[in-house]
């Protein structure tokens, strides 16, 4: 079975659009989500700036997401992971919550992770991953 966090961009997304790709993730089987709170806040605070009216569908997902707490970055991420400080934290809640995959769209502040593992964690963009699970379904 698949543990695969969300990164905050990718819960705006498939709450942002009614018909997002994105959404997909939700009925895959074999799959368990996960995100945390900062990462949820994070979809939410952005959310209420750009389409307040996707709060109810970000609520309504986030109910069939596993919610961690998260920790901080440092306590289990080394420094020599070339990151940026306020990405640390989605990584490490990622590989705290032992989760095989952590997908975001956050090419930039991501991208030289993405098809990476770190710690036990492949980094992946949410169409790479889903590219990954055709066919099972």
């Amino acid at each position: 079975m698949d543990r695969v966090f969300l990164d905050g961009n990718v819960l705006f997304s498939a709450a942002y659009t009614p018909y997002s790709r994105l959404r997909a993730l939700w009925s895959l089987a074999g799959v368990e989500l996960v995100t945390s709170e900062f990462a949820l806040e994070e979809a939410r605070r952005n959310l209420l700036v750009h389409q307040p009216n996707g709060i109810a569908a970000l609520d309504e997902l986030s109910a069939r997401v596993t919610i961690t707490s998260g920790i901080p970055a440092k306590s289990v991420l080394p420094r020599s992971i070339a990151i940026a400080d306020k990405d640390r934290p989605i990584l490490a809640a990622a590989v705290a919550a032992f989760c095989t995959h952590l997908l975001t769209g956050d090419t930039r502040h991501f991208g030289a992770l993405h098809g990476r593992e770190i710690q036990g964690v492949r980094v992946l963009t949410p169409a790479a991953y889903l590219g990954t699970r055709r066919g099972r379904r």
